[in-house]
């Protein structure tokens, strides 16, 4: 190899890689719900931003078989390339257990189960999985390794207590399930590490307590509304830092109509 052929080659290697990235966030694009949900009761909306071309966090929300609302939100260990595979790996994994319609415990301890079978070492998923019955104003939600999720109530914002054992780790887990009675105008914010470990020029984290602050002086405010106000406040809190951690959410609004609760709307 002539020394004047090696520099068009490495751009073409270079060029080739980009392409390939590009593809696949185009494809974590497509893992992504693709618009928020609304029904009579619920509406859900969600943000997405890796810290690299692809990222090792997923999300979805959808419409159960028996009317009842699902919403899972995942961290995967590592960043990158590798973390979004693992990550698309256990979205497909989720995928073939949550719509047999079983209890959020249930769900988390096949999923921990089947990725134990396909172990890849160094590899793991903090996850929080959540049913929403509106009809009863429910939602059981188990989670393994997740902040939060932050319950906003009136002008009250608190991280609801939760913990488990992320998926991937040890086989026989039992996961815990808790179950939240839902009040007319409570909102809850789902969201990964990225947003609470977000650093500024001094070093300092944005944590629980800068999420609960935005929480607060914005509750009652649309679900993208609420969004768009607590990624505004990490950029600024974290200008001039990049940024090293995925940073995922999502917030649901529960807002039942004098009507009762109905079927997705269009």
């Amino acid at each position: 190899m002539s020394v004047l052929t090696q520099p068009v080659e490495l751009h073409s290697i270079e060029k080739l890689r980009e392409q390939e990235l590009e593809e696949a966030r185009a494809i974590q694009g497509v893992m992504l719900p693709g618009q928020p949900l609304r029904t009579d009761c619920v509406t859900i909306s969600h943000e997405f931003q890796p810290a690299a071309e692809v990222g090792g966090d997923f999300l979805d929300y959808f419409l159960l078989p028996d009317g009842m609302i699902g919403l899972y939100l995942g961290d995967v260990s590592g960043k990158g390339l590798p973390a979004a595979l693992y990550a698309a790996l256990a979205v497909g994994t989720l995928r073939g257990v949550h719509k047999t319609g079983q209890p959020p415990a249930r769900v988390l301890s096949v999923l921990n189960e089947r990725l134990l079978l396909r172990g890849i070492p160094g590899r793991h998923s903090a996850i929080q999985y959540a049913i929403i019955d509106s009809f009863r104003a429910q939602m059981r939600i188990v989670s393994a390794g997740m902040p939060g999720p932050l319950l906003i109530r009136g002008e009250e914002c608190s991280a609801l207590q939760l913990a488990g054992i992320p998926p991937g780790l040890f086989s026989g887990v039992i996961y815990d399930e808790f179950t939240l009675d839902l009040e007319p105008g409570d909102s809850i914010l789902f969201c990964t590490d990225g947003l609470t470990d977000a650093r500024n020029v001094h070093g300092q984290d944005f944590e629980l307590e800068g999420l609960k602050d935005i929480c607060r002086r914005h509750a009652g405010e649309a679900p993208i509304d609420l969004l768009n106000h607590v990624f505004s406040a990490i950029q600024e809190f974290s200008k001039h830092c990049c940024q090293w951690d995925d940073m995922t959410a999502a917030v649901l609004h529960y807002a039942p109509s004098p009507a009762g609760c109905g079927p997705v709307s269009s």
